[in-house]
């Protein structure tokens, strides 16, 4: 009789909170700030030609949707989040903790990370390596020992005597942000990673690689601006002399204002991001919470469109927005995974 008793209150329980769950009639989306764009129009469109209510959009950086979409399941958790930048393990586990332990994964095309000054000025090059000795926190002594010393650099001229004679000012997304993450692994520690003393402990010592080689410098040479790109958009404007970081989007649709620095000798265009020759490129993703589906109204019909050829297409409209295709054999290949809700690591 007790155990009757128990197995009825579990249910009932177990009834309410889908009940309570299914409450929530619209998506909820958040993430990253260079995906927010992407994610919206999508949103807009399913919202307009479906059954289904707009999903709601929010841009909280990759690290801090992740950090939301891991808390836990249910309806004031986040069914999707974006990310511009692949899941990590640590983020995984804490999912996995929280009781999110069936992910789908959903790559959307390709971006490109921009280095840029205001377009009045001539377009400048650099190399990753130049870049890391502006931007390190620790960096090589110009001796050519091998010792580290804290970052000396004040000007451009000071890393390279052809580069221009102005301030290191450079404007960037928070320790949040998958836009940062993908920076500090591409650029950054391509930069790093000239110094053979410093790539021999990636093996030796990760720990202290990862550390100098991702590490910021905190004395105003990088500006922490926001995971707003559009903001550092309008800051560049007024500060002639200062860099920004931020997806090539952004450069597109403000190419009025500013321009893409060459990295390594390669601009930052849609057919270089995408065949992969400018170095400084990433894949695009968001994240589906399985236990969501089939609860939430509409999350299913909203990946269809997100992943059809119309949106994500070589000639889909993501691509008017920036967004770099991936070829459409792919394209096809991940949908159907994402149609069969395939899981993370499967």
């Amino acid at each position: 009789m007790k155990h009757s008793l128990a197995a009825g209150v579990v249910l009932l329980a177990s009834v309410f909170s889908q009940s309570a769950f299914a409450e929530r009639n619209y998506i909820s989306i958040v993430g990253s700030s260079t995906v927010y764009p992407f994610s919206t129009v999508v949103a807009e469109r399913f919202g307009k030609s479906s059954k289904f209510r707009t999903p709601k959009v929010e841009s909280t950086g990759s690290g801090g949707g992740l950090k939301l979409f891991c808390s836990g399941v249910g309806d004031t958790t986040p069914d999707i989040t974006n990310s511009s930048r692949r899941i990590k393990a640590s983020e995984v586990a804490l999912c996995a903790k929280n009781g999110v332990k069936e992910i789908v994964e959903v790559t959307i095309g390709f971006d490109g990370i921009v280095f840029a000054n205001a377009a009045e000025h001539a377009q400048a090059s650099f190399s990753t390596k130049e870049i890391f000795l502006a931007l390190a926190k620790m960096v090589p002594a110009a001796n050519g020992s091998e010792k580290l010393i804290a970052n000396p650099y004040k000007t451009w001229q000071q890393i390279n005597p052809a580069l221009d004679n102005t301030p290191i000012k450079v404007l960037g997304p928070p320790p949040t942000s998958g836009t940062r993450d993908a920076f500090v692994e591409l650029a950054m520690e391509g930069g790093c990673s000239a110094f053979p003393f410093i790539k021999a402990l990636k093996k030796s010592d990760p720990d202290k690689y990862k550390a100098i080689c991702h590490g910021l410098r905190e004395d105003g040479g990088y500006v922490e601006a926001g995971e707003n790109d559009n903001l550092i958009v309008q800051k560049l404007a007024a500060s002639p002399d200062s860099y920004g970081i931020f997806g090539y989007s952004f450069l597109e649709q403000n190419e009025d204002k500013v321009q893409g620095s060459l990295i390594d000798g390669i601009e930052p265009t849609f057919d270089n991001i995408s065949s992969s020759e400018y170095p400084v490129s990433r894949s695009l993703h968001f994240y589906v919470k399985k236990a969501h589906v089939g609860v939430i109204p509409g999350i299913e019909e909203f990946l269809a469109e997100f992943t059809s050829s119309r949106a994500i297409g070589e000639d889909g409209y993501l691509a008017d927005k920036g967004m770099i295709p991936m070829d459409e054999s792919r394209r096809r290949a991940m949908a159907a995974d994402v149609k069969a809700l395939t899981l993370l690591g499967q």
